[in-house]
């Protein structure tokens, strides 16, 4: 056989003259085995940094201006005594952020309106992030974007393609109605295509509009996301260049994605309806919690065995089979994550959310203060959250090379999705850097179970 001839010719030149047939069988096996393992191994994904919309003093709603305007549009006192006690007890600070649109008296939620918000927070996000890497649009080869409510023709990404120049033969995507956990959706969206395309770049931007989604009837469970939803947008960067290691700040270890929709409690829990005078909003069933709490459940059982260590796993085994085979009322055993992580990212969808994630996971003060603490100065930002508070983290100077990060988001189908992200190089920031350079140095802050207004 040619082929065996030239590598018992190579073997011989390398000394090995005595291998018989079988043996040069064995090392062309073992050759083929190694070429196919390099060549079938997942890519790594890096970020190599991402930028989020930072709030203006013009756009800043304290509670008083709020409860103020609420009056004006609505002459309902329910109403108004019914988000006053939401705000008492919803964690949010007096520096949030609502469009200019929601502050007209009454709401001007137009399209143009909706498209300068957009406008605002992306390309604000964008620009940041392509001052802080030196981005070209041209280097831009896959562009991924989430909006749930506010999905206009053009598309969001085909604003972006417009705005920036980006090449023709972008892959553009543009994701929409998949709630505040759409942010780590796009990720893995972008993960999957880089992927499959060597020597890529990718562009994750998330966000929420909030300017046409302003809840005008009286339904007290649609008046939620008004007292709770604020502007906010990230923008970040992706790639799958090996020489980008050197440079990139995070690289991508897992995705774990739970959809419960199938579940008709799931599927109701959270979805878009309208009242008995025809205004829309966003409904939040009581089984909110409930089916929150399984569907973290599901999402932890995946992730646990990709991130604990042995000796959690086994006690979590040991605990599950002792409950199945002798005593079924036996509280279950919590694998203790912190053993895996260092850092928590919480989508800050309120605090009960916050409180919640706390008391399953048996967290610390410490490892939920980013959430807490950008609940209280951004709001509810929806899908971008998750960026506010790993910026936290940075701009507190607590992320060190080796650290590993869990953002975990919830959002309506009901979905429960977390991303798990370890630190390449301790980050430092300068005071400039990010949405939280103007006020870092004041938190934490205390933020009472109640505020009195």
């Amino acid at each position: 056989m040619p082929f065996m001839a030239d590598v018992a010719e190579q073997l011989t030149r390398l000394g090995l003259a005595g291998v018989d047939e079988v043996g040069v069988l064995c090392f062309a096996f073992l050759v083929i085995l190694a070429v196919v393992y390099f060549m079938s191994r997942p890519r790594p994904v890096y970020l190599i940094d991402f930028a989020c919309f930072k709030q203006l003093p013009s756009c800043r709603v304290p509670f008083a201006t709020f409860m103020e305007h609420t009056r004006l549009i609505t002459s309902d006192e329910k109403r108004v005594q019914f988000q006053t006690r939401i705000l008492e007890r919803s964690g949010l600070g007096e520096e949030t952020c609502l469009p200019p649109a929601n502050q007209y008296i009454p709401p001007n939620p137009t399209m143009e309106a909706s498209r300068n918000e957009a406008e605002l927070v992306i390309f604000s996000a964008i620009d940041d992030l392509m001052k802080k890497t030196n981005l070209k649009p041209k280097d831009i080869d896959v562009l991924v974007v989430n909006c749930s409510l506010f999905s206009p023709t053009p598309s969001l990404s085909a604003m972006i393609v417009n705005k920036y120049k980006l090449r023709g033969d972008v892959r553009s995507f543009n994701l929409s109605g998949m709630g505040c956990s759409a942010g780590l959706l796009s990720i893995d969206l972008a993960r999957d295509i880089l992927q499959a395309h060597p020597d890529s770049t990718a562009l994750v931007v998330s966000t929420e509009i909030i300017t046409p989604n302003f809840y005008k009837g009286s339904r007290r469970d649609m008046l939620l996301p008004n007292c709770l939803f604020r502007m906010g947008a990230a923008a970040v960067l992706l790639s799958n260049r090996r020489r980008d290691a050197a440079r990139a700040k995070y690289r991508l270890l897992h995705v774990v994605r739970t959809h419960r929709g199938a579940d008709d409690r799931a599927y109701r829990c959270v979805y878009q309806e309208e009242d008995s005078e025809g205004h829309s909003g966003i409904s939040l069933s009581k089984e909110l919690m409930v089916i929150a709490g399984e569907a973290l459940k599901a999402n932890i059982t995946t992730m646990g065995p990709l991130v604990l260590p042995i000796s959690e796993q086994l006690r979590f085994a040991v605990s599950l089979i002792r409950r199945k085979l002798f005593n079924p009322s036996l509280k279950p055993y919590i694998p203790d994550f912190k053993k895996a992580f260092e850092h928590f990212c919480i989508h800050a969808g309120g605090r009960a959310v916050i409180d919640e994630l706390q008391r399953s996971l048996q967290l610390s003060k410490e490892h939920v203060e980013a959430s807490r603490m950008t609940l209280h100065r951004f709001g509810n930002t929806s899908s971008s959250s998750l960026w506010y508070e790993l910026s936290y983290v940075e701009s507190k100077g607590r992320m060190r090379r080796g650290e590993r990060v869990w953002q975990i988001g919830f959002g309506s189908g009901f979905k429960c999705n977390s991303a798990v992200w370890k630190c390449l190089r301790d980050v430092k920031t300068t005071p400039a850097d990010g949405p939280w350079a103007d006020c870092i140095h004041r938190y934490p802050v205390d933020v009472p179970e109640v505020v009195k207004l």
